[in-house]
């Protein structure tokens, strides 16, 4: 049964990048309506390889008839449009922060904790978590059924494209005004991004934490259980797409390295690639375009009862934000969470 589906937001690099998705996975859709600011209204973005999609305004458009809404438009933008698409009846996955720590919102990521998406009829909203929050917990999935996860220690070294379009924009110029001598004042980061990295993403906190630290926290809480302590370092570094993660966990029970690879090789959304040897792990660079989570570097952590320490990489902008938000709307419709399919409406 084919779905009505729109997506907001779709001039973005997370927009984009969804219409592109529910092309390959071959969504069942019957129409798909692209969104974005009044300012995008007319201009046109790709569905598929021969499709093209005018683009129309967000704050006009009438979501009553639509069954899914892909949300990844900005945090204030969904506050205001999210519950507007609800309440029409639509079932809207946003990708934002705004409604992620809302009690009756659930927080999915499918290979995780597809259960919680039971709940979703309350708001008629689900929330797509932070990008480095999702491929972390994916990892941990499968070691914490196995072992009991009791605390995270995660370093990451996260990509421009997490910051947008603009942030990607502002790597590439940078970086060849320094081949060319010049300079160049950083807009979109507190410093120069171009051969540097910058511990800083999101707001600072009083507790001297950024937002996307706490994110990482409360979120991995929310998702995988609530009684595990995390404890994050997020830094921007000069990569365009895909995240990695130095990720050191302390267990409940005892681990080895051989146990750790076991539960990991063949677990949903994982690759496993993790060879002692010069190339033997997967880098930002590798993982570009690729679905899944990649965890390599896996290793004793002596320094704790039962640690492991594990690096792990993926695109962000796939599975940390578009993929995510399509395998959620596969997920409702497998598990038949979803109502029957709107109809075209007939033509005036």
């Amino acid at each position: 049964m084919p779905y009505r589906v729109a997506v907001v937001g779709a001039t973005g690099a997370v927009g984009r990048e969804m219409l592109k998705i529910l092309t390959e996975r071959r969504f069942p859709v019957s129409e798909v309506a692209a969104l974005a600011s009044g300012r995008s209204a007319g201009s046109e973005v790709s569905f598929g390889e021969d499709d093209i999609l005018k683009v129309q305004s967000l704050e006009k458009f009438d979501f009553r008839g639509f069954d899914i809404a892909l949300f990844s438009p900005g945090a204030s933008v969904s506050a205001v449009h999210a519950p507007r698409a609800a309440s029409a009846g639509c079932v809207v996955i946003d990708n934002t922060s705004h409604f992620r720590m809302e009690p009756d919102v659930p927080l999915v990521v499918p290979e995780v904790n597809p259960d919680a998406l039971a709940k979703f009829s309350r708001r008629n909203i689900i929330a797509n978590p932070n990008c480095s929050t999702i491929q972390m917990v994916v990892a941990l999935k499968p070691l914490h059924d196995r072992f009991g996860v009791r605390r995270v220690v995660v370093a990451t070294y996260q990509s421009v494209s997490g910051a947008g379009k603009d942030a990607m924009d502002e790597l590439f110029n940078h970086t060849r005004a320094i081949y060319v001598h010049e300079s160049e004042k950083p807009q979109q980061f507190t410093k120069e991004i171009a051969f540097n990295v910058i511990p800083h993403i999101d707001r600072f906190m009083e507790d001297g934490s950024t937002k996307e630290e706490w994110k990482m926290a409360v979120e991995t809480r929310k998702i995988l259980d609530p009684d595990i302590a995390v404890i994050a370092t997020c830094v921007r570094v000069p990569v365009f797409i895909s995240h990695g993660e130095a990720v050191h966990v302390e267990f409940a029970s005892p681990v080895s390295v051989a146990e750790a690879r076991a539960a990991l090789r063949g677990a949903p959304g994982i690759s496993l690639v993790d060879a002692r040897e010069d190339g033997g792990y997967i880098t930002p660079l590798e993982a570009t375009g690729e679905d899944a989570v990649f965890v390599s570097r896996i290793r004793k952590d002596p320094s704790v009862p039962n640690g492991l320490a594990f690096w792990c990489v993926s695109d962000n902008l796939r599975k940390g934000a578009a993929l995510n938000a399509v395998q959620i709307a596969e997920t409702l419709l497998t598990r038949r969470l979803l109502a029957a399919p709107h109809g075209r409406p007939a033509a005036a």
